[in-house]
């Protein structure tokens, strides 16, 4: 077993005297999840060590909480509900300002623009676009896009309707699109500037450049 799952396992008294089946359960889905949890938690507060600690907070409250799991078969889902609200709760508690965390609306479903965008490495234009999104949306785009949620899914993590939650990743989309233009717009703007200044500056040398040769000819 690996080091992260007895530290959780120490966070909330599992112990080989524990309950054999509801010990086993979470071990596997800490073996299962723990990865990817963990990772929609870094995505959503940028910081590796929060991260962790919000992540062994999640399964030691879906271990406290797991007979409030009617479905196992819907375990992931609920993991990713308990991670959303310790997320959201600890960063509020803690004033945590940064980026906060990406729809096929069910697997297998074609990749939308915004799922290929934020597969791939994150760019500065997109990483402060994200980080001007919502929280909600941001959540619901890192949910969908990135974790691969369904609509059911969504929904059950974010604690809303199926068409409530559409209707949010709607927004997000749209968000998106427009800080994302807003950044271009901004990022164009700054290199125009970067390129005027450097015209300036090359024109400037050039007229230097013209009187020193008519102050060298004329001495001749």
């Amino acid at each position: 077993m690996s080091i992260s799952a007895t530290i959780w396992q120490l966070g909330c008294g599992v112990t080989a005297a524990s309950e054999g089946s509801d010990r086993t359960f979470i071990e596997e889905l800490f073996a299962l999840h723990h990865a990817e949890i963990y990772a929609y938690i870094y995505r959503m507060v940028r910081d590796a060590d929060v991260a962790a600690d919000f992540a062994q907070d999640t399964f030691i409250k879906a271990y406290k909480a797991q007979n409030s799991l009617e479905d196992r078969a819907k375990a992931r889902a609920w993991l990713y509900q308990i991670a959303h609200r310790v997320v959201l709760d600890e960063m509020r508690r803690r004033r945590i300002v940064r980026f906060v965390p990406w729809t096929g609306e069910s697997h297998g479903a074609a990749p939308s623009a915004e799922h290929l965008a934020m597969e791939m490495r994150l760019s500065g234009p997109l990483s402060r676009a994200l980080a001007r999104i919502p929280e909600r949306q941001r959540a619901a785009l890192l949910l969908a896009e990135v974790h691969d949620l369904t609509g059911l899914e969504l929904a059950d993590t974010l604690g809303v309707s199926h068409v409530a939650a559409r209707a949010l990743l709607t927004r997000a989309r749209e968000s998106l699109r427009q800080t994302l233009a807003d950044e271009k717009r901004q990022e164009e703007e700054h290199e125009a500037t970067i390129d005027a200044t450097f015209a300036k500056k090359t024109r400037l040398a050039d007229s230097r450049r013209s009187a020193d040769d008519d102050n060298t000819r004329a001495q001749r």
